[in-house]
């Protein structure tokens, strides 16, 4: 049993003291996830990826009591977390600047590297919604590899499920945003 699955088990039996141990343990991977994220998007961001982690780790170990189970929950959660705060950012963005308008746009044209406009990010995610309540464990990697930025062996890792099914998943996934995004 890893460090981080152990100090898990010792939140979820209400240890409060686990939570300032489990900092030290995962936070360069979620300071590395972040940053890697936010180096993709557009110059100017206000959105930092150290700001990015820490309003992680606040939903993470909030007043809520939560449980996860095992390492591969927690980052899982880690990447959900990220993604909503990168959503609700674009959307406040959206909303301010852009009169809230928002345009389909090509899955094509949406890498992973790639800084992304806001509108484009949004329409991603509400394609992504969509395809969460039909297959969870692909809109899951889809979270992981393009709204956190992991590669292939690492996603694998966290799902834990071979990177031949991952790159499967993948591309089916990428598959059915690009039609469910493309205009008709």
């Amino acid at each position: 049993m890893s460090d981080v699955t152990r100090i898990l088990n010792s939140l979820e039996e209400g240890d409060a003291s686990a939570a300032d141990q489990l900092l030290p343990l995962v936070y360069e991977e979620l300071r590395r996830l972040a940053a890697h994220k936010m180096a993709n998007e557009r110059p100017g961001q206000t959105l930092q990826a150290t700001a990015l982690v820490h309003e992680a780790w606040l939903r993470l170990v909030g007043p809520e009591n939560q449980r996860w189970s095992g390492r591969a929950h927690f980052f899982g959660a880690a990447a959900e977390a990220m993604r909503r705060i990168l959503i609700e950012n674009a959307r406040r963005k959206a909303a301010q600047r852009h009169g809230g308008g928002q345009q389909r746009v090509d899955i094509h044209e949406v890498e992973i590297a790639p800084p992304v406009k806001d509108d484009q990010l949004l329409a991603v995610n509400d394609a992504l919604e969509k395809f969460a309540a039909i297959d969870p464990m692909k809109a899951e990697l889809v979270k992981l590899r393009y709204f956190v930025g992991m590669s292939i062996p690492e996603a694998a890792d966290i799902l834990g499920i071979s990177e031949a099914t991952v790159k499967r998943h993948w591309a089916y996934a990428r598959a059915w945003l690009y039609r469910e995004i493309t205009p008709q």
